[in-house]
């Protein structure tokens, strides 16, 4: 775990969870090698080492669950319509297209105020290929 000051942040506090890589750019659950937990209350990013990494993305979303966000940072691709089931209800998403953490930080309140409870179904629908 690292913590990263965010004092300059004048933020409603909230937890938010996202996934990430060693660079902290935002990766899909099942390809990011941490999850990064926002704590604006404590103005703190905490970073844990994601032992669901490479597994699957329910795996990945079990242990966020765990850590029990008020919010998830996803793109389109970030979930799969089991980790979507296992998660709605009791977590917040944020749909974004920002690629890293820093920009998530750098719009941590225009992103919080488009939170949702639900998500389109494109968010989380796994692509089909056609042979």
């Amino acid at each position: 775990m690292f913590i990263i000051d965010t004092k300059n942040i004048d933020l409603i506090p909230m937890n938010i969870a996202a996934t990430v890589d060693e660079e902290l750019n935002l990766k899909p659950l099942d390809e990011a090698p941490y999850i990064v937990l926002i704590k604006e209350d404590e103005r703190v990013i905490e970073r844990y080492e994601n032992p669901a990494y490479g597994m699957s993305k329910e795996a990945t979303m079990h242990v966020i669950l765990q850590l029990q966000p008020d919010a998830i940072i996803v793109k389109p691709g970030f979930l799969c319509p089991g980790s979507y089931m296992m998660s709605v209800g009791q977590v917040k998403y944020i749909v974004t297209k920002e690629n890293n953490l820093k920009e998530v930080i750098e719009n941590l309140e225009e992103l919080k105020g488009r939170a949702t409870e639900e998500l389109e179904e494109e968010v989380y629908a796994e692509e089909h290929h056609m042979e």
